[in-house]
């Protein structure tokens, strides 16, 4: 009962990802799966690696997509930390689209 573990600690619907990466890990396990059976024919060791692809799958794609909404809040971040220099040095000497010193295009 080691899957029903898992999915009784985490909640489904209201971690991040956590949806997704169980959807690809259900189809990774199937792939897996079925692949092997139809390599080996040997039902028992081809749901071993189903399991095991499942795992696989589902914390790489959980893993992924962490990673991408850390890169979109960081990114969310500093376009807002942007804007908010922009007010407040547009048009000052700080500005950085001001710069009286700065060579012309040659």
């Amino acid at each position: 009962a080691e899957g029903f573990r898992l999915l009784g600690i985490l909640d489904v619907q209201n971690t991040p990802c956590a949806r997704d990466a169980i959807l690809h890990g259900a189809g990774g396990s199937l792939a897996a799966g079925l692949l092997h059976f139809l390599a080996t024919s040997r039902v028992k060791r081809s749901f071993d690696v189903g399991f095991a692809g499942f795992m696989l799958t589902t914390l790489g794609s959980w893993f992924y997509c962490r990673m991408n909404n850390a890169k979109l809040r960081v990114q969310q971040r500093m376009i807002q930390d942007g804007i908010k220099n922009k007010v407040v040095y547009e048009g000052s000497v700080l500005d950085p689209t001001n710069k009286p010193g700065a060579p012309g295009p040659s």
